[in-house]
């Protein structure tokens, strides 16, 4: 049985599905206003692994990861280009897949939009007014921390504790530093949605809440992403659900940082590398065996030094998938090499000893920290393969090439509901000046994906069967 990290227990506990066979999970996806670093990268592909290798022991998994199409530095963008938000969002939001795509990622089943859901949040928010968790001030309405007994389980710390480590707070109507946002009445030239409190628009807490209840139902198996998101945002999440009596995520996964120089990668801080960028200088598997090679709750370091390691290692198992190939047919697995790579998986999900398991050698692989060198995957034999053939590679090998990686489109704005690229947009974020294409963005994914917003002062309908 997998057994997985609980950041709400600080324990390595037991996964155990709500329905046997059948594992929900819901994963925090981006807000679109600029392009995916390695970070997002990292995340993506750790929850990637997850997926692949619960369905891979033959449960079957639901998965949704939701986009975050309105935002403060989305109505910012916006404003600076002179386009509408709906514009920022579509157009950033086909860059995203584009890099998912590339470093082969799987969609999610169901990619939910905030901005398909403000009735819900509305409606949850009138619910938690109403059952005296929620105040209204004069700039919106807030969730009261205190009302949950548990607040800040997710933090590891007491309310006490973290209202002292509170940042003090200039709004005088907020009736503690900790109580947060569920509603935040429009300013001038805002997008907003009608409300009981006026026009506005919800904070970033509230959309998740109602997404993955109403997509996975009370009790889902995982609520999954980065390590930075399990306070506030998942904390805030959580207290919601419990204040509304409903019962939220039953396992709580998080995954550690990509970091430069020892600090953090994160847009904020400003030293964030483009995945696409990266991916576009090297073969995108590469960077997922870098991820797979650290124990996912563990910081990953990615330089030119790391990538180029992971490329070459990369390469021998190329060379070992081509010399195999020939062996396919009528071969059988070797089961001690399977029952390795299942204990080390199922020991929350140590992909760097899973990696490391190969036929005639226990598992002994580094823990959460180490790094294997080496990788000889599931499913390998033991009968010694036949010499390396040429340096071409033999056609229908069944060795997945590198895909190609178009240049990466830069949104700015050509007019009101038509997002667009520029080939040199030096203001644009994360802008290089590349020649880049003019064509439109990629074709829509899931049937949620690239959800328009019908008005900026109703609520957008909800697309998609059974959203």
């Amino acid at each position: 049985m997998l057994r997985l990290f609980d950041t709400a227990t600080g324990t390595v506990t037991p996964l155990e599905p709500r329905t046997p066979g059948q594992v929900s999970m819901y994963v925090c996806g981006p807000t679109v206003y600029g392009p995916p670093h390695l970070g997002h990268g990292r995340f993506s592909l750790v929850f990637d692994v997850l997926r692949r290798y619960l369905e891979w022991t033959g449960l079957e998994v639901t998965y949704v990861s939701n986009i975050t199409d309105i935002d403060d530095k989305i109505i910012a963008l916006a404003a600076e280009q002179g386009t509408t938000e709906q514009d920022v969002a579509v157009a950033w939001e086909a860059v995203w897949w584009e890099a998912m795509d590339a470093i082969g990622v799987r969609r999610p089943d169901r990619d939910p939009h905030a901005t398909a859901y403000v009735e819900d949040m509305v409606a949850l928010i009138g619910d938690l007014v109403a059952r005296d968790v929620a105040y209204e001030t004069d700039d919106g309405v807030y969730f009261s921390a205190a009302s949950v007994d548990d607040y800040g389980l997710l933090a590891r710390q007491s309310l006490d504790s973290l209202r002292a480590g509170a940042r003090v707070d200039v709004d005088d109507d907020k009736r503690s530093p900790v109580d947060f946002a569920l509603w935040k009445k429009a300013k001038p030239g805002e997008p907003s949605w009608p409300s009981p409190w006026g026009p506005g628009r919800p904070g970033w807490h509230t959309e998740c809440v109602v997404m993955s209840l109403d997509l996975l139902g009370d009790g889902f198996d995982i609520h999954g992403g980065g390590q930075d998101l399990a306070f506030p945002h998942h904390e805030n999440e959580r207290a919601q659900a419990v204040a509304a009596g409903r019962t939220f995520a039953t396992h709580w996964v998080h995954n550690g940082f990509v970091e430069v120089g020892g600090e953090k990668m994160s847009k904020s801080l400003g030293n964030f590398t483009d995945l696409l960028d990266l991916v576009a200088e090297t073969d995108p598997r590469a960077y997922r065996l870098l991820v797979l090679r650290s124990h996912y709750r563990s910081p990953v370091e990615v330089t030119r030094s790391t990538t180029a390691d992971a490329a070459k290692a990369l390469e021998g198992l190329d060379a070992f998938a081509r010399r195999v190939a020939p062996l396919l047919d009528g071969a059988t697995a070797d089961a001690e090499v399977l029952d390795a790579f299942r204990a080390a998986m199922d020991d929350d999900l140590d992909t760097p000893a899973a990696s490391a398991t190969r036929p005639g050698r226990p598992r002994t692989g580094p823990g959460p920290t180490g790094c294997a060198t080496s990788w000889w995957p599931p499913g390998s034999w033991s009968r010694t393969p036949p010499p390396a053939p040429s340096s071409a590679r033999p056609e229908g090998d069944g060795v997945r090439s590198a895909p190609t990686v178009r240049a990466r489109p830069r949104p700015v704005a050509l007019g009101v509901g038509a997002p667009g690229y520029h080939r040199s947009t030096p203001g644009a974020p994360g802008g290089s000046g590349a020649s880049l294409p003019s064509g439109g963005p990629p074709s829509e994914g899931t049937d949620d994906h690239h959800r328009a917003v019908t008005s900026r002062h109703a609520p957008a309908p909800r697309g998609g069967a059974g959203v």
